[in-house]
């Protein structure tokens, strides 16, 4: 991506966790940032009051993924308030984790409307409305290749997610935009620690030959490259970051 003035990113499910992280780290490398929330609106106002602070700027624009009409509206309050949008980062996502003989249809549909539904059309719109030479970054799991006991619809979904990642890294090439997943392991946040004994994550923590539970600034700086002018030669990737995890 070129060093131009007023680049916009949009990062989904931004008002806490690892989207939080992203829009902070986005936001201080220069971006204008759309902070998304499906229903933290508190929290979302919160990372934008942060990046106000640090001199930066962002707005939190609510918008529930699983809504067809969501990634739409995202894009019409970055064009209306910055003038376009260079990255889209998409992140948002559930996990509920279930035995496949166990997962009911609402949660497989659950699933599938945000973590595959939502980052489809978030790309569909990206791909339509992005600035030539911008960047998509998707969110995959590092379960799709550790493919774990309980993680079966979110594993499947984020599956999908890299194949049409690398797909739309070919479409969209000859725009100079590129198209990108980071498949984390194990991060501290709520939404992996939830349900989750101490024993459990201690057991999982040994899994990782970097000897910790990765944190939300180290997936966050992923980002930063890809989105940034040194990531423009790495396109159609999914990218591991999980401490040696594999």
């Amino acid at each position: 991506m070129t060093d131009t003035p007023n680049r916009t990113a949009i990062v989904t499910g931004a008002s806490r966790g690892i989207g939080a992280a992203i829009a902070r780290r986005l936001a201080a490398d220069g971006f204008s940032v759309i902070v998304n929330y499906a229903r933290g609106r508190d929290a979302a106002e919160g990372v934008v009051a942060e990046i106000s602070a640090g001199g930066g700027r962002a707005t939190a624009v609510q918008a529930d993924l699983a809504d067809p009409k969501g990634a739409a509206t995202l894009f019409d309050a970055a064009e209306a308030e910055f003038g376009g949008v260079d990255v889209l980062v998409n992140n948002a996502g559930v996990m509920k984790l279930a035995p496949i003989a166990k997962t009911d249809d609402a949660l497989f549909e659950a699933h599938m409307a945000v973590n595959l539904g939502g980052v489809f059309r978030g790309m569909r719109e990206a791909a339509n409305r992005l600035r030539d030479g911008g960047r998509i970054v998707n969110f995959s799991t590092s379960v799709v290749g550790l493919k774990l006991p309980g993680y079966g619809v979110y594993a499947a979904a984020k599956a999908a997610v890299e194949t049409m990642t690398h797909i739309l890294a070919k479409e969209l090439g000859p725009r100079g935009v590129t198209v990108n997943a980071v498949a984390p392991g194990p991060v501290a946040t709520e939404l992996f620690l939830s349900d989750k004994s101490d024993e459990q994550v201690a057991g999982i923590t040994r899994m990782i030959p970097a000897g910790r539970l990765g944190e939300t600034d180290d997936i966050a700086r992923v980002v930063s490259f890809l989105a940034g002018p040194d990531g423009g030669w790495v396109n159609g990737q999914v990218i591991r970051a999980n401490g040696g995890m594999v």
